[in-house]
Protein backbone atom coordinates (compact mmCIF):
# COMPACT_ATOMS: atom_id res chain seq x y z
CA UNK A 1 0.00 0.00 0.00
CA UNK A 2 1.40 3.40 -1.00
CA UNK A 3 2.36 5.63 1.87
CA UNK A 4 0.23 8.75 2.21
CA UNK A 5 2.30 11.88 1.41
CA UNK A 6 3.14 14.11 4.34
CA UNK A 7 2.57 17.81 4.90
CA UNK A 8 5.84 19.04 3.30
CA UNK A 9 5.41 16.84 0.23
CA UNK A 10 1.79 17.75 -0.44
CA UNK A 11 2.58 21.49 -0.32
CA UNK A 12 5.83 21.31 -2.29
CA UNK A 13 6.30 22.90 -5.70
CA UNK A 14 6.44 20.57 -8.65
CA UNK A 15 4.48 17.61 -10.02
CA UNK A 16 4.02 15.90 -6.65
CA UNK A 17 2.78 18.87 -4.62
CA UNK A 18 0.21 21.61 -4.78
CA UNK A 19 2.41 24.53 -3.75
CA UNK A 20 2.61 26.00 -7.23
CA UNK A 21 -1.17 25.70 -7.74
CA UNK A 22 -1.84 27.47 -4.44
CA UNK A 23 0.69 30.20 -5.22
CA UNK A 24 -0.86 30.75 -8.65
CA UNK A 25 -4.35 30.84 -7.12
CA UNK A 26 -3.19 33.42 -4.56
CA UNK A 27 -1.67 35.53 -7.36
CA UNK A 28 -4.93 35.41 -9.33
CA UNK A 29 -6.91 36.38 -6.23
CA UNK A 30 -4.59 39.32 -5.56
CA UNK A 31 -4.79 40.45 -9.19
CA UNK A 32 -8.59 40.36 -9.13
CA UNK A 33 -8.64 42.22 -5.79
CA UNK A 34 -6.26 44.98 -6.93
CA UNK A 35 -8.10 45.62 -10.20
CA UNK A 36 -11.57 45.40 -8.63
CA UNK A 37 -10.49 47.76 -5.86
CA UNK A 38 -9.22 50.23 -8.48
CA UNK A 39 -12.50 50.03 -10.41
CA UNK A 40 -14.41 50.52 -7.16
CA UNK A 41 -12.33 53.60 -6.29
CA UNK A 42 -13.02 55.15 -9.69
CA UNK A 43 -16.75 54.50 -9.35
CA UNK A 44 -16.68 55.69 -5.75
CA UNK A 45 -14.89 58.96 -6.54
CA UNK A 46 -17.34 59.83 -9.31
CA UNK A 47 -20.27 58.62 -7.22
CA UNK A 48 -19.27 60.66 -4.16
CA UNK A 49 -18.82 63.86 -6.15
CA UNK A 50 -22.11 63.35 -7.99
CA UNK A 51 -23.92 62.59 -4.74
CA UNK A 52 -22.69 65.87 -3.31
CA UNK A 53 -22.89 68.11 -6.36
CA UNK A 54 -25.03 66.27 -8.92
CA UNK A 55 -28.57 66.92 -10.07
CA UNK A 56 -31.55 65.61 -8.04
CA UNK A 57 -32.02 62.78 -10.57
CA UNK A 58 -28.36 61.78 -10.34
CA UNK A 59 -28.54 61.76 -6.56
CA UNK A 60 -31.64 59.53 -6.62
CA UNK A 61 -29.98 57.07 -9.00
CA UNK A 62 -26.87 56.90 -6.83
CA UNK A 63 -28.97 56.52 -3.69
CA UNK A 64 -30.67 53.50 -5.27
CA UNK A 65 -27.34 52.05 -6.40
CA UNK A 66 -25.61 52.33 -3.03
CA UNK A 67 -28.69 51.17 -1.11
CA UNK A 68 -29.33 48.06 -3.22
CA UNK A 69 -25.69 46.98 -3.38
CA UNK A 70 -25.18 47.40 0.36
CA UNK A 71 -28.46 45.64 1.18
CA UNK A 72 -28.07 42.53 -1.01
CA UNK A 73 -25.45 39.92 0.00
CA UNK A 74 -22.32 39.96 -2.18
CA UNK A 75 -22.78 36.34 -3.23
CA UNK A 76 -26.27 37.04 -4.61
CA UNK A 77 -25.03 40.17 -6.39
CA UNK A 78 -22.14 38.27 -7.96
CA UNK A 79 -24.47 35.59 -9.30
CA UNK A 80 -26.96 38.16 -10.61
CA UNK A 81 -24.35 40.41 -12.21
CA UNK A 82 -22.31 37.54 -13.66
CA UNK A 83 -25.13 35.57 -15.25
CA UNK A 84 -27.67 38.33 -15.90
CA UNK A 85 -24.96 40.71 -17.09
CA UNK A 86 -23.52 38.14 -19.49
CA UNK A 87 -26.97 37.33 -20.87
CA UNK A 88 -27.87 41.01 -21.27
CA UNK A 89 -24.61 41.81 -23.06
CA UNK A 90 -25.01 38.93 -25.48
CA UNK A 91 -28.65 39.83 -26.09
CA UNK A 92 -27.61 43.37 -27.05
CA UNK A 93 -24.84 42.06 -29.32
CA UNK A 94 -27.16 39.61 -31.06
CA UNK A 95 -29.80 42.33 -31.58
CA UNK A 96 -27.11 44.35 -33.35
CA UNK A 97 -26.19 41.43 -35.58
CA UNK A 98 -23.03 40.36 -33.74
CA UNK A 99 -22.19 36.92 -32.40
CA UNK A 100 -22.51 36.17 -28.70
CA UNK A 101 -19.33 36.48 -26.67
CA UNK A 102 -17.86 34.04 -24.21
CA UNK A 103 -17.34 36.31 -21.20
CA UNK A 104 -13.80 36.12 -19.81
CA UNK A 105 -14.03 34.96 -16.20
CA UNK A 106 -11.18 37.17 -15.00
CA UNK A 107 -12.63 40.32 -16.56
CA UNK A 108 -16.11 39.48 -15.28
CA UNK A 109 -14.77 38.92 -11.75
CA UNK A 110 -12.98 42.29 -11.76
CA UNK A 111 -15.98 44.27 -12.93
CA UNK A 112 -18.51 42.44 -10.76
CA UNK A 113 -16.46 42.98 -7.60
CA UNK A 114 -15.57 46.51 -8.74
CA UNK A 115 -19.25 47.34 -9.14
CA UNK A 116 -19.94 46.10 -5.60
CA UNK A 117 -16.92 47.96 -4.21
CA UNK A 118 -18.03 51.14 -5.95
CA UNK A 119 -21.14 51.43 -3.80
CA UNK A 120 -19.17 51.18 -0.57
CA UNK A 121 -16.42 53.49 -1.85
CA UNK A 122 -19.03 56.08 -2.79
CA UNK A 123 -20.23 56.33 0.80
CA UNK A 124 -16.73 56.25 2.31
CA UNK A 125 -15.48 59.04 0.05
CA UNK A 126 -18.67 61.07 0.41
CA UNK A 127 -18.31 61.02 4.18
CA UNK A 128 -14.62 61.94 3.92
CA UNK A 129 -15.35 64.91 1.67
CA UNK A 130 -18.07 66.14 4.02
CA UNK A 131 -15.58 65.93 6.91
CA UNK A 132 -13.30 68.54 5.28
CA UNK A 133 -13.58 71.92 7.07
CA UNK A 134 -15.72 74.07 4.80
CA UNK A 135 -13.29 76.99 5.17
CA UNK A 136 -10.65 75.14 3.12
CA UNK A 137 -13.04 74.68 0.20
CA UNK A 138 -14.28 78.27 0.41
CA UNK A 139 -10.68 79.53 0.35
CA UNK A 140 -9.99 77.49 -2.80
CA UNK A 141 -13.03 78.99 -4.51
CA UNK A 142 -12.05 82.47 -3.36
CA UNK A 143 -8.73 82.01 -5.17
CA UNK A 144 -10.68 81.26 -8.33
CA UNK A 145 -9.69 77.61 -8.64
CA UNK A 146 -11.55 75.51 -11.18
CA UNK A 147 -13.53 72.51 -9.92
CA UNK A 148 -10.83 70.10 -11.09
CA UNK A 149 -8.00 72.14 -9.57
CA UNK A 150 -9.93 72.47 -6.31
CA UNK A 151 -10.42 68.72 -6.17
CA UNK A 152 -6.78 67.93 -6.98
CA UNK A 153 -5.12 70.49 -4.71
CA UNK A 154 -7.56 70.82 -1.82
CA UNK A 155 -10.32 68.19 -1.68
CA UNK A 156 -8.22 65.11 -2.43
CA UNK A 157 -5.35 65.77 0.01
CA UNK A 158 -7.76 66.92 2.74
CA UNK A 159 -10.16 63.99 2.45
CA UNK A 160 -7.60 61.16 2.30
CA UNK A 161 -6.80 61.11 6.04
CA UNK A 162 -10.54 60.76 6.75
CA UNK A 163 -11.08 58.16 4.00
CA UNK A 164 -8.08 55.87 4.52
CA UNK A 165 -9.44 53.78 7.44
CA UNK A 166 -12.61 53.04 5.49
CA UNK A 167 -10.70 52.39 2.26
CA UNK A 168 -8.37 50.02 4.10
CA UNK A 169 -11.38 48.04 5.31
CA UNK A 170 -12.78 47.92 1.76
CA UNK A 171 -9.48 46.49 0.51
CA UNK A 172 -9.61 43.73 3.11
CA UNK A 173 -13.22 43.02 2.15
CA UNK A 174 -12.44 42.70 -1.55
CA UNK A 175 -9.52 40.33 -0.90
CA UNK A 176 -11.95 38.02 0.89
CA UNK A 177 -14.73 38.53 -1.64
CA UNK A 178 -12.49 37.09 -4.38
CA UNK A 179 -13.26 33.71 -2.81
CA UNK A 180 -16.91 34.16 -3.84
CA UNK A 181 -15.88 34.10 -7.51
CA UNK A 182 -15.37 30.36 -7.09
CA UNK A 183 -19.16 29.91 -7.31
CA UNK A 184 -19.07 30.82 -11.00
CA UNK A 185 -16.26 28.37 -11.67
CA UNK A 186 -13.31 30.75 -12.04
CA UNK A 187 -10.13 29.31 -10.58
CA UNK A 188 -8.61 31.47 -7.87
CA UNK A 189 -7.28 30.62 -4.42
CA UNK A 190 -10.55 29.35 -2.92
CA UNK A 191 -11.41 27.09 -5.84
CA UNK A 192 -7.82 25.87 -6.16
CA UNK A 193 -7.86 24.99 -2.46
CA UNK A 194 -11.15 23.13 -2.77
CA UNK A 195 -9.90 21.15 -5.77
CA UNK A 196 -6.62 20.23 -4.05
CA UNK A 197 -8.46 19.23 -0.87
CA UNK A 198 -10.89 17.11 -2.89
CA UNK A 199 -8.09 15.34 -4.76
CA UNK A 200 -6.10 14.51 -1.63
CA UNK A 201 -8.93 14.32 0.96
CA UNK A 202 -6.74 16.53 3.17
CA UNK A 203 -9.42 19.16 3.67
CA UNK A 204 -8.22 20.57 6.98
CA UNK A 205 -4.65 20.93 5.75
CA UNK A 206 -5.47 22.83 2.59
CA UNK A 207 -8.10 25.10 4.08
CA UNK A 208 -5.77 25.98 6.96
CA UNK A 209 -3.08 26.86 4.40
CA UNK A 210 -5.56 28.98 2.43
CA UNK A 211 -6.60 30.73 5.64
CA UNK A 212 -2.94 31.42 6.43
CA UNK A 213 -2.46 32.95 2.97
CA UNK A 214 -5.45 35.26 3.42
CA UNK A 215 -4.17 36.17 6.89
CA UNK A 216 -0.71 36.98 5.49
CA UNK A 217 -2.29 39.24 2.86
CA UNK A 218 -4.29 40.99 5.60
CA UNK A 219 -1.25 41.56 7.84
CA UNK A 220 0.88 42.94 5.01
CA UNK A 221 -2.00 45.14 3.84
CA UNK A 222 -2.47 46.56 7.34
CA UNK A 223 1.19 47.53 7.45
CA UNK A 224 1.01 49.23 4.05
CA UNK A 225 -2.18 51.16 4.82
CA UNK A 226 -0.83 52.07 8.26
CA UNK A 227 2.31 53.53 6.68
CA UNK A 228 0.23 55.49 4.13
CA UNK A 229 -2.05 56.84 6.84
CA UNK A 230 0.88 57.94 9.01
CA UNK A 231 2.37 59.74 6.02
CA UNK A 232 -0.91 61.46 5.18
CA UNK A 233 -1.35 62.59 8.79
CA UNK A 234 2.10 64.09 9.19
CA UNK A 235 1.88 67.52 10.77
CA UNK A 236 -1.62 66.92 12.12
CA UNK A 237 -2.26 67.23 15.82
CA UNK A 238 -2.82 63.89 17.54
CA UNK A 239 -5.89 63.58 19.73
CA UNK A 240 -5.31 62.17 23.19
Amino acid sequence: MAEKPGFPEILSFGPTGYGDELAWGALISLSIAILAYSVGLMIGTIGALCKLHGSPLTKRILFGYTTIVRAVPELVLILILYYAGSSALNAVLESMGYEALAINGFVAAVFVLGFVQGAYSTEVLRGAIEAIPIGQLEAARAYGMSSFLEFRRVTLPAMLPFALPGLANLWLIVTKDTALIAVVGYTELALTTRQAAGNTKMYLTFFLVAGAIYLAITLVSQQIFGAIERRMRRGQRKHS
